[in-house]
């Protein structure tokens, strides 16, 4: 099943996790949050806005989507992906990417996933999941301004 797989323990990469976080607000846009963190602590973090999306689903999936891709562009090839939304990874674990509102983004993610088999997706509830849920509301706040130019790791630096 590649990359889908629940709960495996990366070998490569230290052990690395990427925690990401959708976030709207209703009528206009959204945002993304993604944390990459290892035992000793949070090493990068990013956020991503999405104009005219205002779909909390649409935003999650995006939000991962764009994890997989910035943790894979980094150079990373072992990571578990974890975030708080079950429909979206279920739908990814079962491969069920015939959704109409989402397809075709579910279906890149598998696609992805299916070639690099050293990455997973893992359901965690909110608790676990709050440092991304932060960079997604900061990249929320921050639209229109791009937020390409924050640096979230010291910004969370200061609310952690």
């Amino acid at each position: 099943m590649g990359g889908l797989q629940s709960h495996p323990a990366p070998q490569g990469d230290a052990g690395l996790v990427c925690r990401w976080n959708g976030a709207t607000k209703s009528g206009s846009h959204s945002a993304g949050g993604m944390v990459l963190s290892s035992e000793g602590g949070v090493l990068r973090a990013a956020g991503v806005q999405f104009s005219v999306i205002d779909d909390p689903v649409i935003a999650e999936l995006l939000a991962l989507r764009e994890a997989v891709k910035w943790c894979l562009a980094q150079g990373f090839s072992m990571i578990r992906f974890e975030g708080d939304a079950k429909v979206i990874i279920d739908k990814i674990r079962r491969r069920e990417v015939d959704d109409s509102r989402m397809g075709a983004v579910l279906s890149e993610v598998v696609q992805i996933c299916a070639l690099h088999p050293g990455l997973s997706i893992r359901f965690v509830g909110r608790r676990s999941n709050k440092v991304a849920h932060l960079v997604g509301r900061k990249a929320l706040l921050m639209y229109p301004a791009a937020c390409r130019a924050v640096d979230f790791r010291a910004w969370l630096s200061f609310r952690m």
